[in-house]
């Protein structure tokens, strides 16, 4: 029997729902649970399922709503089921990283990120698919095999968090963890018509710095406001971490009750960085509607352009990192590692310790006029999320039977926008303003902030979720 639990009902409204005892974690479950069994044979969001755990978390959930003496003593999140991208460790469940290569045995401990959800009160949905070392911003992979976008199932849902917005736009999940080491928490967003924020460098702390700090946790949503809230929950303290700041003094889910800023001065870049790489009209015409909007409540939209670094510095200090994607991964069979992700090896393994620390310092210089920009000629600024609708499920094989790293080089105009600001660590989040009119398919926006400026980003975001409404859209297979 179908449960009648919308599952499209954003996370701060289940919890709410959940402490007010209107439905129970079970039911919760249940209707998730359901919903994973209908729609991913189709989507192949999930690559790890304990649907064991998940109804033993939820009982256990159900419990302590009897037992708490107030619904305030309950986690924000108490009850609310939210999948794992499958590059974290949680304790007990096999931690693939999207490779055939990979050790299956299950993990002794999980990552602090995981144990922040659970902390928080979330239930742990399995895990979600990625490709393999989150390296490409889409999941085709040997191990765990084709992600596909629920807009469309022909076309990717982006990636590397594919699962992720796979499972959340098709109402498999009412959140999900996601990753973003260049862009992979924004293009899903923009894939499958999600909100995604990337944090600023070092907000969100994982067991360790990944990839010079590039990579952060994030979530994928429906809304704005489950994206404060879930960052309130990961920006916590970690005494553990020497680069962890303090807690912000004030939460990011109270930027959803403040009065929206005015005045703000708006830059918009819609060329893209990388010479060669079209946009596509759909991806300018989100820009355009935003920058209208913005400018409809009292911002002004200044002509001043962002001093993009050298194109060829940038990507070669950026790649001398993204080499070393996959260190650190237990490898069981490092011969069925990808051909892509093998070429990357094999790049890191060809540089030498001087060489990779030059490259790191570069990427630290070429920031330096990005991130100043942000103070002397505008406070935010707008850009297209991607370069290009949706790709095609294999679009990026093109030439890789020849040269492995085609796959990346095919997926620029994905990542040409995002992944800049990965290098100049500042948070970053793409929100579902638009659709094309031709494919219907969904299409963000990305809006960049000074670092540590989470909240004006979720503010001006909020202001263009209820001038532009998302939350009611829903996918052809949902």
């Amino acid at each position: 029997m179908r449960s009648p639990i919308d599952p499209f009902t954003p996370a701060v409204e289940l919890a709410a729902a959940i402490r007010s005892k209107d439905v129970s974690p079970v039911e919760v479950a249940d209707c998730y649970l359901e919903r994973m069994d209908e729609l991913d044979p189709r989507l192949n969001a999930f690559c790890h399922r304990a649907d064991d755990d998940v109804r033993n978390a939820a009982s256990a959930a159900a419990e302590a709503v009897v037992r708490a003496a107030s619904a305030e003593d309950l986690p924000p999140f108490h009850g609310v089921p939210l999948p794992i991208k499958d590059l974290l460790d949680v304790a007990g469940w096999p931690t693939t990283h999207g490779s055939a290569g990979a050790t299956r045995a299950p993990a002794a401990v999980s990552d602090p990120v995981v144990q922040r959800f659970v902390d928080a009160g979330f239930v742990l949905l399995g895990k979600t698919t990625t490709s393999e070392f989150g390296t490409v911003p889409f999941t085709e992979s040997e191990a765990l095999g084709i992600c596909r976008n629920p807009w469309d199932p022909d076309r990717t849902p982006g990636g590397s968090s594919s699962g992720a917005g796979a499972a959340v736009a098709a109402g498999m999940a009412p959140i999900a963890h996601a990753e973003d080491g260049g862009g992979s928490i924004r293009i899903p967003a923009s894939c499958t018509g999600l909100v995604g924020l990337k944090p600023t460098r070092g907000l969100v702390t994982n067991m360790t710095v990944n990839v010079e700090g590039l990579a952060t946790s994030g979530v994928l949503t429906r809304s704005v406001a489950d994206t404060a809230a879930a960052l309130d929950v990961l920006a916590r303290h970690d005494p553990g971490a020497w680069w962890s700041p303090p807690t912000p003094h004030r939460s990011f889910a109270s930027a959803m009750t403040m009065a929206p800023p005015t005045g703000l001065r708006i830059g918009a870049l819609t060329d893209s960085p990388i010479d060669g790489i079209n946009v596509d009209l759909a991806c300018t015409a989100a820009v355009d509607a935003t920058l209208r909007t913005l400018e409809s409540v009292g911002h002004h939209v200044v002509g001043t352009p962002l001093p993009l670094p050298p194109t060829d510095e940038v990507i070669t200090a950026f790649t001398t990192i993204w080499n070393v994607g996959g260190a650190g991964v237990p490898l069981a069979d490092p011969d069925r590692v990808e051909p892509h992700n093998r070429a990357l090896r094999d790049a890191a393994r060809a540089t030498g310790s001087w060489a990779y620390a030059e490259g790191v310092q570069k990427t630290q210089r070429l920031s330096r006029r990005v991130v100043e920009a942000f103070v002397t000629s505008f406070d935010l600024l707008v850009t297209p999320t991607m370069a290009c609708l949706p790709p095609p499920v294999g679009a990026w094989r093109a030439g890789t039977d020849d040269h492995p790293l085609m796959a990346l080089l095919n997926s620029y105009p994905m990542g040409v926008f995002t992944s800049l600001f990965n290098v100049t660590g500042q948070p970053a989040i793409s929100v579902p303003i638009h659709h094309d009119d031709a494919t219907g398919l969904p299409v963000g926006v990305q809006i960049v902030a000074a670092p540590w400026r989470e909240d004006l980003l979720l503010q001006v975001s909020r202001t263009l979720e209820l001038a532009h409404p998302w939350t009611d859209r829903r996918p052809a297979v949902s």
